[in-house]
């Protein structure tokens, strides 16, 4: 009867006179998994522009149906996205937009520091998902 609470008084003994640990988080940041799935952003070509050929899959497989592409066609006959937006505040972050994507124009990235104040701030356009700073 005694003998578990020595135990549990031995263990909280040990973790009271420990060092503990603290990480300083503005300053310090913590070490991310490889597997984290943060915010969107978009791979470029050589001239700036979306890697992305508006397939459409990447809208087909979500889940939360928070995309939304708009497709045109060049001259050429090539696609490319008119309009390109994620709505992040209805994502799940998932991941499955990644995977589906033939040609790995769109992707997830580290990142775990979107704050936002009004949910128009969560829309991510074409132009901000090429500017967004890849993390990873």
């Amino acid at each position: 009867m005694i003998l578990p609470l020595l135990k549990g008084l031995k263990l909280t003994l040990k973790f009271f006179f420990s060092k503990p640990v603290t990480i300083q988080y503005p300053e310090q940041k913590r070490d991310i998994s490889p597997r984290w799935r943060g915010m969107h952003y978009f791979e470029k070509n050589e001239k700036g522009e979306p890697l992305c050929v508006a397939c459409g899959l990447c809208v087909a497989v979500c889940p939360s149906h928070c995309i939304t592409l708009e497709i045109r066609e060049r001259e050429d006959g090539t696609r490319y996205p008119g309009k390109y937006e994620i709505n992040a505040a209805r994502c799940v972050f998932c991941g499955f937009c990644q995977e589906a994507c033939p040609v790995n124009a769109i992707k997830l990235g580290l990142d775990y520091e979107f704050v936002h104040y009004t949910r128009d701030d969560f829309k991510l356009t074409k132009e901000k998902l090429l500017s967004a700073k890849r993390i990873g």
